[in-house]
C-alpha cells in the first residue's frame, strides 16, 4: 500500500474520531451526584499523558506529546522542527472510564461510564511557531436517584408516594491556541476557548392514588461562552544534564450565553399535561452568569530526556460566577459558590531512551498525585478530593507514536456531615501520532 493511500487513510480515521465525539456528546460523560449542581462536575483538564501525571503540564515542555494545559507548549516539538518542510504533524486522541462507588450513610450504590476525553492536533506555523486545535468536555452531568416517602402522616392521607430525578448533559470546549519561542528559552502562547452544551435536569413526584395529580419539576439549560487563555514558559540550563522550566498560565472567565428554562406541570390520570410555573433566564440579558477565570503556576526539573518532575498549583474563584442565583443551575439552597483550588505533582522515567536492544527501556513510566478542592459549598462544607495516579506511555514505530494508558484513583467528599462519600478508580488511554501523514515524498 502507497504512503499516500496511508494518508488518505489517516485522514478519514481523524474524520471518523469527530464524528464518534459528537455521538458521545449524547451520552454520559459522567454519574455523581455532585453533578446535580451548577454547570456539573468539571472534567479534570490534559490529555492522557497529563492525567498519568498527575494532571501537571503547566511548565512541562515534552516534544514527545500534544500538552493542552498551557498554550506557549505547543511549540515544545523535536529539534527537527526547525527545518519546515520537515516540521511533524501531531494528534492526541483519548478515552476515559470512571468507576465509583458511593456511599451515605447506610446506603451504598456504584457507577461505570465511558467516554471521549480529548482530540487534539497541533503543527507548526513558522519555524520557532506553532498552533494546536481541539476538542475535549469541560463538565458534564449525570444523576440519576429514587425513593419512597415514608412519613406515616403524609402517606395516611395521600396513599403512597415516590420521588426520582435525573440529569444529564455536557459542556464541551472547542480551543485553538498559537505560540511562538524566543531565544530557545521563553515560549509564550495564546488560546481561544468556546463553550457549548446542553444540560436537562428532571424531577417527579408520583401518587399512586389516582385522585392527586403528580408533580414534575424539569430544568433544561442551553449554553455558550468563550473566554481567552494566555500562557509562557521558562527553561533556564543548570549544568549538562539539568534544565528548570517555570511557567504560567491565566484563562479569562467566560460570560455566558443561552437560556436556563424553568417549569412545573401537574399530570392527571389521564396524562393530560397542565404547567403551573414557567420561567426563563435569558444569559447575557436578564442574567449575568459566567465560567470563573483561573490563574495557575508550574516548576518542573527534568534530566536530559531521562527523568523529569512538575508540581502545579491552580485556582479559581466562583463566587461571582452568578450560579447560585438561576434557578436549574444553583439546583438547591444549600449549594453556593467557592473558590477551587488544585495541587498536583507528577513524575516521569524513561530508563534508557537510547537503548536499541531493550523495548521497556524505552517506556515512559509515570507517577502522580493531586489535591483539590470543588467549586462550590454544600451547606457550608467544601468537598475536596485526593488521588493518585500511575501511567505508561508505550512507544509505538518510531518511538514518538505511543499508547499511554493510566490509572487514577482516590475519594471525593466524606461521609460526615451526611456528605456522600465518593471513591474512584478512573481508566485512561491515549493515543498519540507522530510526524506520519505529511512528510515530503521522496518516491511512492
Amino acid at each position: 500500500m502507497s504512503r499516500r493511500i496511508l494518508n488518505k487513510a489517516g485522514l478519514a480515521a481523524v474524520l471518523a474520531v469527530c464524528a464518534a465525539f459528537s455521538a458521545f456528546g449524547q451520552a454520559t460523560g459522567t454519574y455523581t451526584p455532585y453533578s446535580i449542581y451548577g454547570v456539573g462536575d468539571l472534567s479534570q483538564p490534559g490529555s492522557a499523558y497529563n492525567k498519568t501525571m498527575g494532571g501537571v503540564g503547566i511548565a512541562s515542555r515534552n516534544p514527545r506529546y500534544i500538552n493542552l494545559l498551557n498554550p506557549a507548549a505547543v511549540t515544545a516539538r523535536d529539534a527537527a522542527d526547525e527545518s519546515y518542510l520537515g516540521s511533524p504533524f501531531m494528534t492526541d486522541f483519548s478515552l476515559y472510564a470512571d468507576n465509583k462507588i458511593f456511599k451515605q450513610g447506610d446506603i451504598i450504590s456504584a457507577s461505570n461510564t465511558v467516554n471521549i476525553n480529548d482530540l487534539a492536533m497541533s503543527f507548526p506555523l513558522w519555524r520557532n511557531s506553532a498552533m494546536m486545535v481541539g476538542i475535549m468536555p469541560y463538565s458534564d452531568t449525570g444523576f440519576g436517584y429514587s425513593f419512597d416517602y415514608t412519613d406515616p402522616q403524609l402517606i395516611g392521607h395521600t396513599g403512597s408516594i415516590s420521588y426520582s430525578a435525573a440529569g444529564m448533559g455536557s459542556i464541551y470546549k472547542v480551543f485553538a491556541a498559537a505560540g511562538v519561542t524566543f531565544f530557545k528559552r521563553l515560549s509564550v502562547g495564546a488560546q481561544w476557548n468556546f463553550y457549548f452544551g446542553d444540560i436537562e435536569k428532571t424531577y417527579y413526584t408520583i401518587f399512586n392514588d389516582a385522585s392527586y395529580n403528580s408533580i414534575k419539576n424539569g430544568t433544561s439549560a442551553k449554553i455558550t461562552g468563550h473566554a481567552g487563555k494566555f500562557g509562557l514558559q521558562y527553561e533556564q540550563p543548570l549544568g549538562s544534564k539539568l534544565t528548570l522550566g517555570i511557567g504560567a498560565t491565566y484563562t479569562t472567565a467566560a460570560s455566558l450565553r443561552g437560556t436556563v428554562e424553568a417549569s412545573r406541570s401537574l399530570a392527571a390520570s389521564t396524562s393530560a399535561a397542565d404547567t403551573l410555573y414557567y420561567h426563563r433566564d435569558d444569559l447575557g440579558k436578564t442574567a449575568d452568569v459566567r465560567l470563573a477565570g483561573e490563574i495557575g503556576v508550574g516548576i518542573s526539573l527534568r534530566d536530559a530526556g531521562r527523568w523529569r518532575a512538575e508540581f502545579d498549583y491552580t485556582r479559581s474563584d466562583w463566587t461571582k460566577s452568578g450560579l447560585d442565583g438561576i434557578r436549574g443551575l444553583s439546583a438547591s439552597k444549600i449549594f453556593s459558590t467557592s473558590v477551587t483550588e488544585a495541587y498536583r505533582f507528577g513524575f516521569e522515567f524513561i530508563p534508557n531512551p537510547n537503548d536499541i536492544r531493550y523495548y521497556f527501556n524505552h517506556v515512559a513510566y509515570r507517577v502522580g498525585a493531586y489535591h483539590k478542592k470543588d467549586y462550590f459549598l454544600l451547606n457550608g462544607n467544601q468537598i475536596a478530593s485526593t488521588g493518585i495516579t500511575l501511567g505508561v506511555t508505550l512507544p509505538v514505530i518510531n518511538g514518538y507514536n505511543g499508547l499511554t494508558l493510566g490509572i487514577d484513583f482516590g475519594q471525593r467528599g466524606s461521609v460526615e456531615n451526611n456528605q456522600i462519600r465518593e471513591r474512584y478508580i478512573n481508566f485512561s488511554i491515549g493515543f498519540n501520532l507522530y510526524d506520519i501523514w505529511f512528510h515530503k515524498y521522496q518516491y511512492d
